[in-house]
């Protein structure tokens, strides 16, 4: 497999990136790592007479605290992520989820808003911010918005990107006392055919708040808010019963297809199992031993 020919231009600045895609428009692709992009071309499936590579602007690479919030650039990788110290003391389950990503060679180069971007159905990061309520930074211009995950990711391989308009950072919420998020995956050939994250916040010795989201099943990672319901209220000395309740509303609310990775029932069942488990992780970080 060889690519086909492209030119590659490399901007300094936000402004010269959006300043390629005007002058090229759907004749140019943008990418950090590049590492599902590339391979897609090499496959035939895409070809871009001009790739724009993000490596080299500066404001994609922050990586810091502020307003309570994890500031991580666009074109931070996930290995960055892995290993970083703030990362572990400000949201450490971000770091144990991207520990797992992939391999370590697309963790080294591969980055999280490319992988975000990419929206490939099959992807730990995007089911985890649902369940963090992360939240993403879009530019065009002078003109910045700021979307939910649920608004960004709008079906396989598709997101709410405008024209012209560059995603440059994503804000995660710290993990405080009283609160936390786990993640589970089920992974067949490094690609996860199921991710569920659970997140949780407790008051009072009982659960009160709870978000469970659900992806790799279906076309986009999804909320669960029956499941999410048959939480709040729970207790350290809760039965255990109630766990797998919820699990059995997330198999149930979820809308999976069927492919390589296995039947409809099949990947119910594995919600089913998944979610009581992630769940159950989620308690016993909330309330420690």
């Amino acid at each position: 497999m060889t690519l086909p020919p492209f030119a590659l231009h490399r901007p300094r600045s936000v402004p010269e990136a959006e300043e390629l895609l005007a002058r090229y428009g759907d004749d140019a692709a943008l990418y950090c790592g590049g590492t599902e992009l590339l391979l897609v071309m090499k496959l035939g499936l895409a070809s871009y007479p001009n790739l724009v590579d993000l490596k080299g602007i500066p404001e994609l690479h922050v990586l810091e605290e502020r307003e309570g919030e994890l500031r991580v650039g666009a074109a931070v990788t996930h290995h960055q992520l892995e290993c970083s110290p703030l990362v572990r003391r400000l949201v450490p389950p971000l770091a144990e989820m991207e520990r797992r990503v992939a391999n370590v060679r697309v963790r080294s180069v591969g980055t999280l808003g490319g992988n975000l971007c990419f929206s490939d159905p099959h992807s730990d990061p995007a089911t985890f911010l649902l369940a963090s309520g992360a939240e993403l930074v879009c530019r065009r211009g002078s003109a910045e918005r700021t979307i939910s995950i649920g608004e960004f990711v709008r079906g396989p391989y598709e997101t709410a990107l405008e024209p012209k308009e560059l995603l440059t950072e994503i804000r995660i919420p710290a993990l405080p006392a009283g609160t936390a998020l786990a993640h589970e995956k089920f992974s067949m050939h490094e690609r996860p055919a199921l991710t569920v994250s659970c997140f949780m916040r407790a008051e009072d010795s009982r659960v009160a708040e709870a978000r469970i989201a659900v992806g790799s099943v279906s076309a986009i990672p999804a909320r669960v808010l029956d499941a999410e319901s048959a939480l709040v209220g729970l207790s350290p000395r809760s039965d255990a019963e109630r766990l797998e309740t919820a699990g059995e509303i997330a198999a149930d609310a979820v809308s999976p297809f069927a492919d390589l990775n296995g039947s409809v029932e099949y990947k119910r069942n594995l919600v089913r199992v998944f979610v009581s488990r992630c769940c159950a992780t989620a308690m016993e970080r909330v309330f420690p031993a």
